[in-house]
């Protein structure tokens, strides 16, 4: 078996659910796990490890000076998630300082690995918090007030985990160290290839791809308001179902995709107060959309808001980004290498933390391995063995040709 195999045969069991997924919440005893499993890796390694003033895992060479590669991702998953969305990538850099060291090499001193926390925002609703909070993108004071489903504030849960929550922000020392940031990503969708008819590896038979960028996305909460009422004892066509109202606009939502080309989801949907037998007196859903450019985004939301009567709140927006192309090149440059042939380069659909920080300015690349189903956040989330040790391979080659001179570059 290979490493990468290995580390995360080790995770299998941590917050695994009765569904088949992962429940690996920030800030949970799942979540915990997790991180406890970092720092030993770390410790295995002979790395030095920290956390950071926001709750962000780090392990670092020895002794290393100047602008550091950091490679890494994430441990947290949304609720019944996928076993890969995040920890491959911090089990893959792991795995690749492994193979040099097995090899008799080291990594230069200059190498980190990173797990950025609450990547998924899949418990306070804030996606990429770790690093949105450690380059100033997020205000803490807004952070710390995040509230999950069980009332739990941000602020209280870091303090239960041992953290102390009036330090969270900005951390500009640290982002200036960083010469480049590097993420492999299990493969999310099916998306089209550049320059080729192909949607997704799998349709362009290439085990790894580069990602050039990330698609402009946001998330937007719809209030829709009603009057409560017995279930029992209220005439239908007297009636003011705030729930009626909410399937209109997840109806509106899929419409208008279709007609704009892009992507609009109802994932959440809360209803006050929750009696079966009762009328509501709110609904409220959240709308996630992305797209290929933000145009096409602004009219879906545009035709959500005449279908729900309301003007939807903007909880987060994340414009276009494209990644560095001098480390895009580079990471294109080991793959063709390892796996003997040119990388197919796509976009990704999904946020991430290499995003955050590209658009923070430190140059950022992601590697996706190839996921047959296509499917993410999902149980059936995949990769093949195969495909992970390239992966794997390509990280390792990107390690042995770092020294602070090539960061700094």
């Amino acid at each position: 078996m290979s490493r990468i195999a290995e580390l995360l045969e080790a995770l299998a069991p941590i917050g695994r659910n009765e569904r088949g997924g992962y429940d690996r919440l920030a800030w949970s005893d799942a979540d915990a796990a997790m991180r406890r499993w970092f720092l030993a890796e770390a410790a295995d390694l002979g790395l030095e490890t920290e956390v950071d003033r926001n709750g962000n895992l780090w392990a670092h060479g020895r002794g290393g000076t100047g602008p550091r590669l950091v490679l890494g991702s994430h441990l947290d998953s949304v609720p019944n998630g996928g076993a890969l969305d995040g920890p491959l990538g911090v089990a893959s850099a792991f795995a690749a300082m492994r193979s040099l060291r097995d090899a008799g090499e080291a990594p230069a001193s200059n190498v980190s690995v990173v797990a950025f926390v609450d990547e998924e925002g899949g418990r306070f609703g804030l996606a990429c918090l770790g690093s949105r909070l450690t380059t100033g993108a997020v205000d803490p004071e807004r952070a710390r007030a995040l509230v999950d489903r069980d009332g739990v504030r941000l602020d209280e849960a870091m303090r239960a985990a041992g953290l102390d929550p009036d330090a969270v922000g900005p951390d500009p020392g640290r982002v200036g160290s960083l010469g480049a940031y590097v993420e492999l990503h299990v493969e999310q969708g099916h998306l089209p290839i550049d320059g080729s008819d192909a949607a997704g590896l799998a349709a362009a038979d290439a085990p790894l791809g580069v990602l050039t960028g990330i698609w402009p996305h946001g998330r937007w909460r719809i209030d829709v308001a009603g009057h409560a009422n017995h279930a029992g004892t209220t005439p239908m066509a007297g009636r003011d179902d705030p729930v009626v109202g909410a399937a209109g606009v997840v109806l509106a939502a899929r419409d208008a995709a279709v007609a704009e080309g892009a992507l609009a989801t109802v994932g959440r949907v809360e209803v006050e107060p929750g009696a079966v037998n009762a009328i509501a007196v709110r609904a409220s859903l959240w709308l996630d959309v992305r797209g290929a450019d933000e145009g096409r985004i602004r009219r879906v939301v545009a035709r959500v808001t005449a279908a729900a009567g309301v003007a939807p709140v903007e909880e987060s927006w994340t414009g276009a980004m494209r990644f560095a192309r001098s480390e895009t090149r580079r990471l294109a440059a080991v793959v063709r290498e390892v796996t003997g042939t040119d990388a197919p380069t796509l976009p990704s659909g999904a946020g991430h933390d290499a995003g955050v920080l590209q658009a923070a300015g430190v140059p950022a690349a992601m590697l996706a391995v190839r996921n047959p189903t296509g499917i993410s956040h999902a149980p059936g989330e995949s990769a093949a063995a195969p495909d992970m040790d390239l992966g794997v391979a390509a990280l390792a080659l990107l390690l042995r040709r770092s020294s602070p001179d090539r960061v700094a570059g």
